[in-house]
């Protein structure tokens, strides 16, 4: 008796069922990668804030500790306050965390300067007590110096707007100050762009440049570019005159 043996032909994909995988594969994908790419953005947004507040409460401790506010370091200082013992700051409104002077752990760039998620050197401005004469008015950043003028003579000059003037100068008149009695220090970042200068065109990130040198500063919620203007992604904190006398008067450093 003859067995009789059927063949089944194995029929592999075609072309056609590749490319459609493909595509679906894809579709997929170019579905998941703004979902995952707006996840780590906003990650790197709270990791950011996170760390501007613990920067803050360094500050606040230090001076608690010291009896005075913390220079800005420069790019040159290694992450050093300058000067070091503080007093006549190099530049109040123009610097950078000093996070060797404040003994802040984290991460640094290879000018020791404490940067931000996106690696940008995270900005610190610290008040005169007259803007028109800092050199000479610097108490926030001299040992005692805010003990010796007392509470009631203390008047910081920094200002936080929602918005400026076009001129970079003041608040503009449809937007009040955040911050309408002054605030002793401003920490922030300049956000993903890392730009605070031309070629961004956004007059409030323009506020918060390096170049600015005075004491006017902005933060408002992400502004994203358009036409008329350019992009605005800086995220800011403050220390309050309130917080840092309260704090300064439980430590004994303010009578």
């Amino acid at each position: 008796m003859k067995t009789t043996m059927q063949c089944k032909k194995t029929h592999g994909f075609t072309l056609i069922e590749i490319a459609m995988v493909l595509m679906i594969v894809a579709l997929v994908l170019g579905g998941l990668l703004p979902t995952i790419s707006s996840q780590i953005e906003q990650k790197q947004i709270n990791d950011t804030r996170r760390q501007l507040d613990e920067i803050k409460d360094a500050l606040i401790g230090y001076a608690v500790a010291n009896g005075r506010l913390p220079c800005p370091a420069t790019a040159a200082s290694n992450g050093e306050e300058k000067p070091v013992g503080g007093g006549n700051c190099s530049n109040f409104y123009n610097g950078y965390v000093p996070a060797a002077t404040l003994g802040f752990s984290g991460t640094v760039n290879n000018q020791g300067l404490l940067i931000d998620s996106w690696g940008n050197p995270i900005r610190y401005v610290v008040t005169t007590w007259d803007k028109a004469t800092p050199n000479v008015n610097n108490v926030f950043t001299s040992i005692n110096g805010m003990s010796t003028v007392g509470i009631t003579s203390l008047a910081p000059t920094l200002l936080v707007c929602a918005t400026v003037s076009s001129s970079n100068n003041s608040c503009s008149v449809a937007n009040s100050a955040l911050t309408p009695n002054g605030v002793p220090a401003i920490i922030f970042s300049t956000g993903k762009n890392g730009s605070s200068t031309p070629p961004n065109t956004n007059k409030d990130e323009l506020a918060n440049a390096l170049t600015s040198n005075n004491p006017i500063f902005v933060n408002h919620p992400y502004a994203p570019s358009s036409a008329a203007n350019g992009e605005f992604d800086d995220i800011m904190i403050w220390v309050s005159t309130n917080v840092l006398v309260n704090r300064m008067i439980s430590a004994g450093q303010l009578p």
